[in-house]
């Protein structure tokens, strides 16, 4: 079973909206890019330090 966690973020108002304006110009929700970057973030780590178990 897939299990999803909740991550709740503060972020202030301009940058709010300045990462909501980049996620529609990607075609993309809030989550979605965020979801993105992390995911990204995660395999450039991977790839210079090796798997995460």
């Amino acid at each position: 079973m897939n299990k999803v966690k909740h991550l709740g973020l503060r972020i202030d108002l301009e940058t709010y909206r300045k990462f909501k304006y980049v996620a529609e110009f990607e075609g993309r929700t809030l989550n979605s890019e965020i979801l993105y970057l992390i995911h990204k973030a995660i395999s450039k780590y991977e790839e210079e330090y090796g798997p995460i178990k």
